[in-house]
């Protein structure tokens, strides 16, 4: 039983989520508050591993399903700028599920991709903003171009010196001598 405890702690850890400590004693900050807000909410959202996986395995296969169901009304550019969005925004929150929100609002502002990701929810507000409000398809269309770029360029940033390999790959492809 105790190799599955710990083979158990082992995956708990590598996904990211916290191992339960009996020694391990919360950092009280100068201001006496012992905990900040991210501190408060994840303690609030307790959840079982169990619940956790569900939780992942839902938001990401419902965020997938709306993105591959927005294909269906590409030719309606705000339908699809909508779908399209909301999908991305279940699929990012489903990460939040697995590893918890603190750590992934933390991973998000990491210095790394504190770009990518400033760029990439940005993108969604405008395409959604593009879609409920302007409602131009052409100027949805584009702002869901922005989108696709920025979900790239952010999902690159998760993998080791994958920017900078396609960032000289696209300079190599432009840098043409006539």
């Amino acid at each position: 039983m105790e190799k599955m405890n710990n083979a158990f702690e082992k995956m708990k850890m590598l996904v990211g989520m916290e191992v339960e400590d009996e020694h391990q004693q919360p950092a009280i900050e100068e201001d006496g508050n012992s905990f900040s807000f991210m501190d408060d909410f994840n303690r609030q959202c307790t959840l079982t591993t169990k619940q956790r996986f569900y939780g992942f395995a839902i938001c990401l296969v419902s965020g997938l399903t709306c993105t591959l169901l927005s294909i269906l009304v590409f030719f309606h550019p705000i339908k699809f700028g909508i779908t399209f969005t909301f999908g991305n925004l279940l699929a990012l929150g489903s990460t939040a599920f697995l590893i918890g929100p603190k750590r992934q609002v933390s991973m998000m502002l990491d210095p790394v991709r504190i770009y990518a990701t400033a760029i990439y929810l940005a993108s969604m507000i405008i395409a959604l903003f593009c879609a409920f409000y302007v409602r131009n398809k052409l100027l949805t269309l584009l702002a869901i171009m922005l989108e696709f770029g920025a979900l790239i360029w952010y999902s690159l940033s998760y993998i080791p010196f994958a920017r900078s390999m396609v960032s000289k790959i696209m300079v190599s492809c432009f840098d043409t001598e006539f």
